[in-house]
């Protein structure tokens, strides 16, 4: 009984001290492994290896997780300070959060959803205005552009995630089964495309800034219109 309790004692002394960060790290990766929903205090609790109650020491409640997850998010965004143009400081800032909300599938619904946002977030949105405006864009359009771009990011990340949710195979192997109830006869250009998408593979990251140029484009024209 001795050599258990001092076990349990070297456990305790050696895991690192309970924090905020610690709170936040652990809630992130339990939303990366199971989404969002299945977050709760206690399931953050038990993968810390502490008590639920011993959380509220360091965050108030559910929300405020959800809080410190999204400001922990907006923290990865690439925001240049170099003197760059607003329209590639814009494609930075797009491709980077992107990549960041594929490596996080929950982050863009948590995005649209939370009343409060903490310091990162706030110098991210002030960022992304601060870009527009000195380049020109109006104070009705600098918040237009910005919301067209995240509609743009966040609807690309939600159509990628779901098209992967569930399963392990590639878009190719997708391609391939959809040609068994696509005969060409009758979708011929459903059959095509997946055909081609057999051959040539799916490059997700290409056809996101494929998209995003043409957005680029579109507000460049429109800047160039009002001046």
């Amino acid at each position: 009984m001795a050599k258990k309790a001092g076990a349990a004692a070297d456990q305790t002394t050696s895991r690192p001290p309970l924090s905020r960060d610690r709170v936040l790290t652990a809630a992130m990766e339990i939303a990366d492994e199971h989404g969002v929903g299945a977050l709760t205090m206690r399931k953050v609790a038990s993968r810390l290896g502490v008590e639920a109650m011993s959380l509220y020491n360091h965050v108030a409640n559910k929300d405020d997780i959800l809080d410190g997850m999204t400001d922990r998010v907006a923290e990865q965004f690439d925001l240049p300070e170099d003197a760059c143009s607003w329209r590639e400081a814009m494609r930075r800032r797009a491709v980077s959060a992107h990549r960041v909300f594929a490596e996080h599938p929950w982050a863009p619904a948590l995005f649209d959803s939370r009343g409060s946002s903490g310091p990162s977030a706030l110098r991210y949105y002030d960022w992304v205005l601060g870009v527009l405006m000195r380049a020109g864009f109006s104070i009705d359009d600098a918040p237009r552009a910005f919301s067209l771009l995240d509609s743009y990011i966040y609807g690309f990340g939600i159509q990628q995630f779901n098209f992967s949710a569930g399963s392990d195979e590639s878009p190719e192997q997708r391609a391939e089964a959809m040609l068994a109830f696509i005969p060409p006869e009758e979708f011929p250009y459903l059959h095509r495309m997946a055909s081609h998408a057999m051959r040539t593979g799916y490059d997700a990251e290409s056809d996101f800034e494929f998209g995003l140029e043409i957005i680029l484009d579109g507000l460049e024209r429109m800047l160039d219109g009002s001046r």
